[in-house]
């Protein structure tokens, strides 16, 4: 019998799932997940070949209707599918660790209060996070269950990359900059030491360009400031999340414009990012696509505040070695990487544009003081390699 670590990542709308082989090598044994949770449901498996080993959909009001149901139905799937398979660990994403989780924790009952108690800061992702724990506390009683945080990757910046400029009390009450992605950031920066071994011990900014964005300024393999903060609503636009905005203008709205806080959330997070420029639609290839003067305007937002980021996450850096693109975006738009990168040539970037429409993985030109990257990140890899150290400790 073959041991496996089931990885979860349970989103806003949907649950992603993946099964490892629990060894060293941690071949990939089947992933898949279940969509539109609530809405009409699908769940989908594949094999490592790419064979479908489950597939049910559900019409419209039926089905799962909430996420425990959903973690339940995909849980079953996989456990069917898993055949001889034993699963011997489980490892979920969790977007929010606090000030105190700096690194993967084995969940235990005081573990799993302490999440709970996090939920303020998370609303939108940790109870889905903590429904895929307690699924799987229900499929596999007994199982050893790994929490890897979206923040703990980040918890090493310095103090004034942290704090806002608010009254020293509100630190100590944990309203501070978290930064997230931290999954995807620690996963790249182990890929650089493999991929470009000079470049992992340098300074480097990753962008993490997906429905999710957001960049990280790395320093010898470890985050010293990112553009995400005390939630994962700043910094750069997103498919449907604003980015940074000034707090006056959500005073104004709430003051002056009759929102109230439950309207002013679905703003900010549902209907703003590249979703609310365009008028069209969260999906950047929709919009690459389109070509109206509002999906121009969209893309043209999103690539000025990448670069402006870039700017100043170089200046914390003291400077930059590597930039290095990836997620949805970062790895599949090659106009939106030459967008950020054309001009750039002050800051050492030149891109060899041959090698970044074929999608290469170094896709700066010879010579190239800076040298630019295009790496596929694997948030569900990572997990498990945190599950199986933890697992073998």
């Amino acid at each position: 019998m073959t041991d496996a670590i089931l990885v979860v990542n349970a989103g806003s709308s949907s649950v992603k799932v993946e099964l490892f082989a629990a060894d060293d090598a941690l071949a990939s044994l089947l992933s898949g997940q279940i969509e539109a949770i609530g809405l009409a449901p699908r769940l989908h498996l594949r094999d490592a070949a790419g064979a479908t080993v489950a597939d049910e959909a559900w019409p419209q009001g039926e089905g799962p209707r909430d996420h425990r149901a959903a973690l339940a139905a995909i849980g079953a799937a996989v456990a069917r599918a898993a055949g001889q398979r034993r699963i011997v660990a489980v490892g979920h994403r969790v977007v929010h660790g606090g000030a105190a989780l700096a690194a993967p924790v084995v969940i235990d009952p005081a573990i799993r209060a302490e999440l709970a108690a996090l939920t303020p800061l998370a609303p939108l992702h940790q109870p889905h996070n903590l429904a895929g724990i307690d699924a799987m506390a229900d499929l596999h009683p007994g199982v050893m269950q790994v929490a890897c945080f979206d923040t703990a990757f980040h918890r090493g910046h310095p103090r004034v990359a942290d704090t806002f400029a608010l009254p020293r009390a509100f630190y100590q009450r944990g309203i501070r900059r978290y930064g997230f992605h931290g999954l995807s950031y620690a996963y790249i920066a182990m890929r650089l030491a493999a991929v470009a071994p000079a470049l992992a011990g340098g300074r480097v900014v990753v962008a993490h360009l997906g429905n999710g964005a957001s960049m990280c300024a790395i320093r010898d393999g470890r985050s010293i400031d990112s553009t995400m903060g005390f939630t994962a609503l700043d910094g750069l636009p997103m498919g449907t999340r604003s980015g940074q905005i000034d707090p006056g203008v959500l005073l104004h709205l709430l003051t002056t414009e009759g929102y109230d806080a439950a309207a002013l959330t679905r703003l900010l997070y549902h209907d703003s990012g590249l979703k609310g420029l365009s008028g069209l639609s969260s999906d950047m290839r929709a919009l690459e696509q389109a070509r109206t003067a509002e999906a121009t305007e969209a893309i043209g937002y999103f690539v000025y505040r990448i670069r402006k980021e870039l700017g100043a996450l170089a200046a914390a850096l003291g400077g930059l070695d590597g930039l290095v693109f990836t997620a949805g975006i970062g790895e599949n738009s090659a106009a939106v990487r030459a967008a950020v990168c054309t001009g750039m040539d002050w800051l050492g970037i030149a891109l060899d544009d041959q090698a970044n429409a074929r999608g290469e993985t170094v896709i700066s030109a010879p010579g190239s003081r800076v040298q630019v990257l295009r790496l596929p990140t694997d948030e569900e890899r990572m997990i498990a390699i945190e599950t199986l150290r933890l697992l073998l400790r």
